[in-house]
This record gives structure tokens, C-alpha cells and sequence, in this order.
């Protein structure tokens, strides 16, 4: 299990973890980072749409093993059983959280991160219905915007991420942007 502190300490310095193929753990910091700059987070039309159906219940912390374990249940993943237990610890010290999406009693979509201060370290998402990850991906962003955070990470920009605003960055922007928003203090839970 990748201690606590060392976890945290890597997210205060940019760095995240990996597994590999070979159950080694290696830390990344890329070239350039994707983030999705909280007050240009666009929600696409026909999204829009499916919130305002109200058909997914929103969660937060009720599931975080669960997410944790359908976000690692795909044939190519850097989440092991280490990974698991690691950020399982950070849930239960307060650092790692997860966002759910929820259909007449059953998860059906989610995504987990990680904050310290200000920044969220979005981490993985999963859905097992349409829609199920972007509803919980725009429930984070109004929980982030709520209690003031400055920083959402993605670590890499899909085109996925790239449809909601998310953008690239360099480093060195990205180290400001971090430095800055590590030293606030905020609360993921209030």
C-alpha cells in the first residue's frame, strides 16, 4: 500500500501514481496537464437535457469502494488492488471522495478523486448506462464551484473531457495553478 502522506505529498508536487502492467507503481507528472477550468465548464446541449429529466440521483461518499472497483474493472487499467487500497485509506482520512450516480436504487456510474486545499485530482470514472459518468462529472463540478475550489485536474484531456472545457496546459502553469490552489483551504464535504 502506497502510504498515505507519500500520496498526498505527490498531489501538493503534481505527481500521480500508476499501476503498470507488472504491478510496479510508477508516478507521473506530464508535460502537460489537462484541467477543466471551473468557471468555463460547458455542459453540452444534450446533456442539458438528460439533467433536466432528473432521472440520475446524485451521491456523494456513499460508494467510494464500489466506484473504485468498476472504475478498475475494464481490460486495460492502472487501478490494482494496491491503488485500491491506498485511495480507499485517503477516503478514509477525508482525502478521497467519490460522486455517484444512482437509478432506482442502483449505482449505475460514478468517478473518484482526490482534493487537498482548493484542487480535486479527478482520477477515474465509470458508467454502466448512458450518460451516468458526464451526469456525476457535472454534480462534481457544482460541488466544486459550491465550496469555492480553484482546480479541477484531470491529469490527461480525452476528447471526452475536451467536449466539457477541459484544456491543456503546460507544466510550469500548471505547477502555478497548483501551488496556489494547495495552500487554500477548503472542504470537499460542508
Amino acid at each position: 500500500m502506497i502510504p498515505s502522506e507519500v500520496l498526498l505529498q505527490g498531489y501538493r508536487l503534481g505527481v500521480f501514481p500508476m499501476a503498470m502492467d507488472d504491478g510496479e507503481i510508477e508516478w507521473f507528472s506530464p508535460n502537460v496537464r489537462g484541467v477543466i477550468p471551473l468557471d468555463k465548464f460547458h455542459v453540452p446541449h444534450a446533456l442539458q437535457r438528460v439533467l433536466r429529466k432528473g432521472v440520475f440521483e446524485i451521491r456523494v461518499n456513499t460508494a467510494f469502494a464500489r466506484v473504485m472497483r468498476h472504475c478498475a474493472a475494464r481490460p486495460d487499467t492502472w487501478i490494482n488492488g494496491e491503488i485500491i487500497r491506498s485511495y480507499t485509506r485517503l477516503h478514509e482520512m477525508g482525502h478521497a471522495h467519490s460522486v455517484e450516480t444512482w437509478v432506482e436504487g442502483k449505482l449505475v456510474g460514478g468517478l473518484y478523486g482526490v482534493s487537498v486545499g482548493a484542487a480535486f485530482f479527478g482520477e477515474s470514472m465509470f458508467h454502466t448506462i448512458t450518460d451516468a459518468s458526464k451526469v456525476a462529472l457535472c454534480a462534481l463540478v457544482d460541488h466544486l464551484r459550491a465550496r469555492h475550489f480553484v482546480l479541477l485536474d484531470t491529469q490527461w484531456l480525452t476528447p471526452h473531457l475536451k467536449r466539457f472545457g477541459g484544456v491543456e496546459i503546460p507544466r510550469q502553469q500548471y505547477m502555478h495553478l497548483l501551488t496556489r490552489a494547495v495552500a487554500l483551504v477548503r472542504h470537499f464535504e460542508e
